[in-house]
């Protein structure tokens, strides 16, 4: 491998959907993958770990949906039960406090005037990518 790190997914974990994000393999850049709709957990996993291969990737980023006074909600414990769910099966869990990737998602998203129908398939997408792009600038920042 010559030093390259391994490529990082990061996801965007709702009751429905899973937003998918991979990182490059320098681990600098992010870009949106795919949007997985949730069945059940087993399949859930199963795609993940689908993705995990075909990116040569061990290591996710999960946004963890806090409310703003940094107490977890329902959609965090839903976030947090997949990626323990993911722990159980050897990959490495990092949660990134997500309170303001979803309103950036949108933001940039109006701001590109993406129509309303489209934007909620893209959005869950957006928001890994944005989870991830968190989780790798803290990385560089040596934290």
């Amino acid at each position: 491998e010559g030093g390259l790190m391994q490529r990082i997914l990061g996801l965007d974990v709702g009751n429905k959907t899973i937003g998918v994000a991979a990182s490059d393999p320098l681990g600098l850049t992010a870009q949106g993958v795919t949007v997985l709709r949730r069945s059940s957990l087993a399949a859930d996993l199963e795609a993940l770990q689908e993705l995990l291969d075909r990116y040569q990737a061990s290591e996710v980023a999960v946004g963890l949906p806090l409310n703003m006074n940094g107490s977890k909600g329902p959609q965090a414990e839903v976030a947090e039960a997949f990626g323990n769910a993911l722990a159980a099966k050897g990959v490495t869990v990092n949660y990134v406090d997500e309170r303001l990737s979803t309103v950036a998602a949108e933001r940039a998203l109006l701001a590109g005037d993406v129509r309303r129908s489209k934007r909620k398939n893209v959005i869950d997408m957006i928001a890994a990518q944005l989870i991830l792009e968190v989780y790798l600038g803290r990385r560089q920042a040596g934290k």
